[in-house]
């Protein structure tokens, strides 16, 4: 996989709400750059109603289907990823039925769509949902899933926000069409300055990142073990976000993002940056072009 995340467009709390609006174009901009995998973060929950029968909204449903069949008709695989189910992080217990009816929902309406359509469980799992706890669930949701969809590939994540480390407390059901999913932003410091969502990020302002020995070996240290779990459990490996936010340094964000891209995929690791445009930008979805610097750091012109 060399894929970009669909960000901030349909994980607003309404889609469009936080300024990215996914046009059909997008997508064949996107397979034209030389990606061919996008990920499509959406806060279902946020359409859902609050208690039984739990039925998500057909409009949204009908917004979805349009954005996941244009990444189809463009040849790109398609991951439909749960994101920003915040009631489910505060009270696990108490989300469980609505959690498992989403995705029964989610799972009808998908079964009959192409193998390129991937589901991906829940991003970054946190707060109440512990390891345990997302254990648990997360055999439940495959579950469910499987009932309709059952050799449909499925991304799954660790706790602690799909947090490499957690890797080794990940308990998988025996399904050979699970992939693994991790996310990486380090150093934060670097990756989210100034980011107004991070408490003290503007005292982070400036730092950059150079490329040494030590930040190398910081990443390269990630990516090894990543590789190694995958390696010994038998189960594909895909880093599901990593990125630097537009207000980083421009050589620096694209050093570090050139990096991380290029050590995955010796290790044998898709990725999928975050993200298309806003926050942690390789398009400008206002001018309706790519920042050349980043795209190239991401896809140089001898890997299309």
């Amino acid at each position: 996989m060399k894929g970009i995340n669909l960000g901030n467009a349909f994980d607003a709390p309404t889609p469009g709400e936080w300024g990215v609006i996914i046009k059909p174009e997008h997508l064949t901009a996107i397979k034209e750059a030389g990606f061919n995998t996008v990920r499509f973060p959406v806060r279902v929950s946020a359409h859902t109603q609050p208690s039984a029968p739990y039925r998500v909204d057909p409009g949204l449903l009908s917004q979805m289907d349009d954005v996941i069949n244009a990444g189809l008709q463009n040849g790109l695989i398609v991951i439909l990823d749960l994101h920003h189910y915040l009631e489910l992080m505060e009270d696990p217990d108490g989300q469980e039925e609505r959690f498992l009816a989403i995705w029964r929902q989610l799972g009808d309406h998908y079964a009959h769509y192409p193998k390129d359509l991937y589901f991906e469980v829940l991003n970054e799992p946190t707060g109440r949902l512990d390891t345990a706890r997302w254990n648990d669930l997360l055999a439940k949701g495959i579950k469910t899933i499987r009932e309709t969809n059952p050799d449909r590939k499925v991304l799954v994540g660790t706790s602690q926000m799909n947090s490499a480390v957690d890797l080794d407390q990940l308990v998988l059901p025996d399904d050979p069409n699970l992939v693994a999913t991790f996310h990486y932003y380090e150093p934060l410091p670097f990756t989210h300055q100034g980011a107004d969502w991070v408490d003290g990020s503007q005292a982070w302002m400036g730092i950059p990142w150079k490329g040494t020995r030590t930040e190398k070996r910081a990443i390269t240290t990630v990516l090894n073990s990543a590789a190694a779990w995958s390696k010994r459990e038998k189960v594909p490996m895909v880093l599901g976000e990593f990125g630097a936010i537009y207000l980083a340094d421009r050589e620096s964000r694209a050093r570090w993002m050139s990096f991380v891209a290029r050590e995955a995929e010796k290790r044998n690791i898709g990725w999928i940056h975050w993200q298309f445009c806003s926050d942690f930008p390789v398009y400008d979805c206002q001018q309706d072009q790519w920042d050349v610097d980043m795209l190239r750091a991401l896809i140089p012109e001898s890997g299309r």
